[in-house]
């Protein structure tokens, strides 16, 4: 199977490198061709387009931004669309909306291809040591064609259902997400104030009940003054953005993440450090500590 990608981000890079390391031969496109220098100096190959990539390759996969940016991939004269065929494989891993993964799906039909939803969780760590957990959404015949890929890639993998459905569970892991990360920023701002043993705690919470992933991933992070992206506060702030459009959609109240667009609105917006990590969320309160 040749295998064609778009977005060489820090999540991009870590899954293109794993696909090199199974064997797979790799085709990368990205907006900018300096950014894609350590996936090409691993093997990958650049193409021009992704109109190129989708006539050279059996399966395309996305990993981008934001919503306007999967479109822009797909659609118009060099967009995946315009190079599809019968019988390929899109798939976006990308978190984005459902409503869109909706659309590309039904268009997808149009052009012979199966389109599938499939972002992911586990951050840089998860794209980096190959067990990111997967959420997909579409045509379960080109879900079980890609099950060599998934192993190259994935620690887990779910099909929800019908396109969309792997967007959806996204939303709901972001929804935790948030609520960990809020916990985690609350926490250590308390334990510092009081004067305790800051790694001492992470230890400690981490062997009981209080374990999650963002406090043992991002709190040893936090304490180094490590506030490189692994996954970056502007994109939490977009799916948090997502989740919340959904819910109202859905007459559902999801306040606990409305207070976190909240507060992330303060960190990109107003102090401008969306291009730093999640973590960063606890430099609202860190420096009063």
């Amino acid at each position: 199977m040749k295998i064609g990608f778009i977005g060489t981000g820090v999540m991009g890079t870590g899954v293109i490198e794993n696909l090199l390391k199974a064997g797979f031969e790799v085709e990368v496109f990205n907006r900018t061709k300096d950014h894609a220098k350590k996936v090409l100096d691993s093997g990958a190959q650049w193409v021009e387009t992704p109109k190129a990539l989708a006539m050279q390759n059996d399966l395309v996969i996305t990993m981008v931004g934001y919503p306007d940016d999967v479109k822009a991939q797909y659609y118009g004269e060099n967009g995946l669309f315009a190079g599809a065929s019968e019988g390929k494989i899109f798939m976006d891993m990308t978190t984005s909306t459902p409503t869109l993964a909706e659309t590309l799906a039904e268009d997808g039909v149009k052009h012979g291809v199966a389109v599938l939803d499939a972002p992911v969780s586990g951050g840089d760590v998860g794209a980096r040591e190959g067990t990111l957990t997967v959420m997909v959404g579409g045509d379960e015949q080109a879900f079980n064609t890609l099950a060599p890929v998934f192993e190259a890639i994935a620690g887990r993998v779910n099909l929800f259902g019908n396109a969309g459905l792997g967007q959806h569970a996204k939303m709901a892991n972001q929804i935790m997400i948030a609520g960990t990360m809020l916990g985690m920023s609350e926490t250590l701002v308390y334990a510092k104030r009081v004067g305790l043993n800051l790694s001492d705690i992470l230890t400690t919470l981490n062997g009981g009940s209080a374990q999650n992933w963002s406090l043992e991933n991002y709190g040893p992070r936090i304490l180094s003054g490590d506030f490189k992206p692994g996954f970056y506060a502007k994109h939490l702030l977009k799916d948090l953005r997502i989740a919340l459009d959904e819910a109202e959609k859905l007459k559902l109240a999801l306040p606990m993440t409305a207070l976190a667009e909240t507060l992330y609105e303060k960190l990109v917006d107003e102090k401008q450090l969306g291009d730093e990590g999640s973590q960063a969320l606890i430099k609202l309160w860190w420096s009063k500590a």
